[in-house]
């Protein structure tokens, strides 16, 4: 039985490894290219719109893509168990896709103020605003593909979509500089939306029948815990950053936050290995676990199979980091040297953290859920305002390390009786 495991999670892992690594390249290109273009300042302004339209985006699909991924691989043995939760999802989305494009199009004047701090980029929100049902449909989709397991097909909508992204993200920033990087930034999910159709109209499951019929109050319901949590992340994470930022900008420079702004992003780039291929198989896999001993057998695997290739990558792009920050970007992000280490540092606790937090997500865990997000958010802020005071930007890195040390400490006594168990 661990052999199958341990076979199952490095099959996933070595299929998404070629997404991971067309995302990882197509990405670096994507930055080098915005980098070179807008500068510090821009990447600093383009980080504040991505965590603004995170929050739109998950409201859009009302946080449900985890339950749909969850309901799907726990029904799987029924179609027409799995079409009531594909029926109220649509419903779901196409309304609250209209509920967010009526907000960001009303009030476009306002949020292009609060967030770009500049009125000739308010035609980017009302775009975003018209574009979102379609993102929000690509979510759904992505969603339903990983509850069925069809790793394969998920695998090559992320490498097709990942080409098609580069071509339009770096080509708007080509033509329309700062403004086309901004456009590229609220509607290239959408573009994807496309390719996504493309793979999913050759499976089974895709048809109308399927997916046009009556909301379901139950599966509604149902859906509604993995929303709240979503909605509770979207809300609380993206802030978090958009608070942390402008405190940077206010008490630093807007050049400062954008090196920061950087440097989350290289973490981004690389993490994404980790966290596309846990959102594949490790969290519908979690859903399906039923007993203490195969969920604790589930956990070690995955973290003898993850931490060490980990490590060794953490240390690996420390050394190299110089030539990371000239491969990447250009010499105005030079000073971004002296984040890496408690940045990297950070990271690794974090997914050691995320390995056992998942849990809670897969489980429904509701409440635990949204107190751990909300007093780590808090804790993130806060952390990290006091050390910028002292440390300037770096000092975000340091608030970053020390959140998710005491976050993987927290995660470790809550589930202190699944892991150390011994039965």
């Amino acid at each position: 039985m661990k052999t199958v495991l341990n076979k199952d999670i490095t099959k996933v892992f070595s299929q998404n490894a070629m997404a991971t690594l067309v995302r990882i390249l197509t990405g670096f290109v994507s930055v080098k290219t915005v980098a070179i273009i807008i500068g510090p300042a821009g990447v600093a302004l383009l980080g504040q719109l991505n965590n603004f339209s995170t929050i739109f985006l998950t409201l859009s699909t009302g946080g449900i893509n985890t339950g749909v991924t969850k309901y799907v691989a726990e029904n799987a043995g029924s179609q027409k168990k799995i079409n009531v939760f594909l029926r109220t999802a649509l419903w779901i989305t196409l309304v609250l896709s209209l509920l967010c494009a009526l907000i960001l199009v009303g009030g476009s004047a306002y949020f292009t103020r609060i967030i770009l701090k500049d009125i000739k980029y308010q035609s980017v929100i009302i775009v975003f605003g018209i574009t979102i049902f379609l993102y929000a449909l690509n979510a759904i989709l992505l969603s339903v593909l990983n509850g069925y397991k069809q790793y394969k097909k998920y695998v090559w909508v992320n490498i097709s979509g990942s080409l098609v992204s580069l071509l339009f993200s770096t080509s708007l920033a080509y033509y329309y500089n700062i403004y086309g990087a901004l456009l590229a930034a609220v509607t290239y999910q959408s573009v994807v939306f496309v390719v996504t159709v493309f793979f999913a109209i050759r499976c089974n499951w895709f048809s109308r029948k399927n997916f046009l019929g009556r909301f379901s109050k139950t599966a509604g319901k149902k859906l509604a815990s993995y929303s709240l949590m979503a909605i509770i992340s979207a809300a609380i994470v993206p802030v978090s950053q958009l608070i942390i930022r402008g405190y940077m900008v206010n008490h630093t420079s807007l050049e400062e936050a954008g090196i920061w702004e950087g440097m989350n992003r290289i973490s981004s780039m690389y993490l994404m290995v980790i966290t596309s291929s846990l959102a594949i198989y490790y969290l519908p896999r979690m859903a399906e676990i039923k007993t203490d001993w195969e969920m604790r057998r589930e956990i070690f695997s995955a973290y003898k199979l993850i931490v060490p290739p980990l490590l060794i990558a953490t240390v690996c792009i420390y050394l190299f980091r110089h030539f990371i920050i000239h491969a990447l970007f250009n010499k105005a992000f030079t000073a971004m040297e002296h984040l890496f280490a408690f940045q990297l540092l950070g990271d690794f606790f974090k997914i050691c953290s995320w390995l056992l937090g998942y849990q809670i997500v897969a489980k429904s865990m509701t409440k635990l859920f949204i107190i751990t997000e909300v007093l780590f958010s808090l804790s993130l802020v806060g952390l990290s305002a006091l050390f910028i005071n002292i440390y300037s930007n770096m000092g975000a890195t340091i608030g970053y390390a020390l959140n998710y040390l005491m976050h993987f400490i927290v995660m470790l006594i809550v589930f202190r009786k699944l892991i150390f168990s011994k039965s």
